[in-house]
């Protein structure tokens, strides 16, 4: 696909967005990150959260700032179904897909706190159990990263690795 075709919705890395066909949600280069793809058929809108961390507990609590709530899966997840609930969606009729997870830095030497990918994966998936989303579609772990393409008109998810397009 062309990544300058109209009505493509990025999402940067800790970054949430949801859209209603037509078009498409993308997001590049995840790697122990996850992307949290949810979709309603019946409206077609369609959502896609980056998420880095697995909790809010992580956020740096020496900074002033408020922690950016996209970035934690146990506050990214409830803030996307909250958008789209907004934009007419019905949970109970969404379709949860999930990608990344990957083991980018385990190994090596590095401590276990870097191996945040299978972190990740069981902190979206404990947080969808919560919010009673069914998790339809996986394309987690592994140790290479990912990209991500939700098309709002139908739903269908592709990822690209470095060597293959799936739909999951």
């Amino acid at each position: 696909y062309a990544m300058d075709e109209v009505n493509v919705i990025r999402v940067g890395m800790a970054e949430l967005k949801a859209g209603r066909a037509p078009g498409r949600i993308v997001t590049l280069g995840l790697g122990s990150c996850i992307g949290v793809c949810a979709y309603d058929t019946q409206t077609r809108i369609g959502g896609m959260a980056h998420i880095m961390l697995p909790s809010s507990s992580m956020a740096a609590t020496s900074t002033s700032e408020t922690p950016n709530p996209a970035k934690f899966a146990d506050t990214a997840v409830p803030l996307l179904i909250r958008e789209m609930e907004k934009m007419g969606v019905r949970r109970e009729r969404l379709i949860v897909k999930i990608v990344g997870g990957a083991q980018m830095f385990c190994g090596n030497g590095y401590e276990d706190h870097i191996c945040i990918g299978n972190k990740n994966i069981i902190a979206v998936e404990t947080i969808c159990q919560q919010l009673g989303l069914f998790i339809s579609g996986r394309s987690v772990g592994g140790n290479s990263g990912k990209s991500v393409f939700l098309d709002l008109e139908t739903g269908e998810v592709q990822v690209k690795t470095l060597t293959e397009y799936i739909k999951i």
